[in-house]
């Protein structure tokens, strides 16, 4: 079965420096029938102006991932972390028992585009944690990527939930299968381009929950990139 999420449907916040759109329920954006999707709890897709970003603030019991599409995104935390993340890398901060970080555009001049995404952890309490990940951009092409896993697989970050994320950059015409076992479900998230997924045409921020499904198939339909993201839950 699948339910579609259309780009338009999702909650929007522009404040000028940050222009956000809300997968789910999110700060002034509350809708009670989007509170997430199985554990996959937030997925914001924000553009950040050159020299502005987030403050720093806590979180406690929560896998955040940042996933950058354009730009550099700069990382200060608590535990004495200070990178930046670009395209093609995955930034992990298990936030556990707790920490405090701040996420700013890395560039004076360009805007930062980028995916938060939250899952809810399977256990509470944890110390918090911190990972940052790159990889060949051919790794994504017309392929799937293993970007986070329960477990500690090669170039993956490895999460407290049973999650796995996937993510892929198709050429139109390109195809790729995934195998769902039909006791999971799945999340699929158009970051940019045209897809289509099972039938289903989705474009730039559409999504689609997935469930009873056997097997996932998506196919570049638009332009040279068609990047996609699949969440496969519990």
């Amino acid at each position: 079965m699948f339910t579609i999420r259309r780009s338009e449907e999702r909650g929007h916040a522009d404040h000028g420096w940050l222009d956000s759109h809300h997968t789910f329920s999110f700060a002034n954006y509350y809708d009670p029938k989007h509170m997430g999707f199985r554990a996959l709890r937030v997925i914001n897709d924000d553009r950040v102006a050159p020299g502005r970003g987030f403050g720093a603030h806590p979180h406690r019991d929560m896998e955040i991932l940042s996933y950058v599409v354009d730009g550099r995104l700069a990382h200060k935390d608590s535990m004495g972390h200070k990178e930046e993340i670009g395209p093609n890398e995955i930034q992990h901060m298990s936030a556990g028992s707790g920490t405090v970080h701040s996420e700013f555009n890395g560039s004076a001049s360009e805007p930062v585009h980028f995916l938060q995404i939250w899952i809810e952890p399977r256990t509470t309490g944890t110390p918090p944690r911190y990972e940052q990940l790159g990889f060949a951009a051919e790794e994504k092409q017309n392929k799937l990527k293993l970007l986070a896993s329960p477990d500690r697989e090669p170039g993956a970050a490895q999460i407290n939930q049973d999650a796995r994320v996937w993510v892929t950059e198709l050429a139109e015409g390109a195809q790729v299968d995934y195998a769902l076992d039909t006791n999971r479900y799945a999340w699929v998230h158009v970051i940019e381009g045209k897809v289509e997924l099972n039938g289903h045409v989705l474009s730039t921020g559409d999504a689609a929950a997935v469930s009873k499904e056997a097997n996932l198939k998506l196919l570049g339909l638009g332009g040279e990139k068609n990047e996609v993201m699949i969440f496969d839950l519990a």
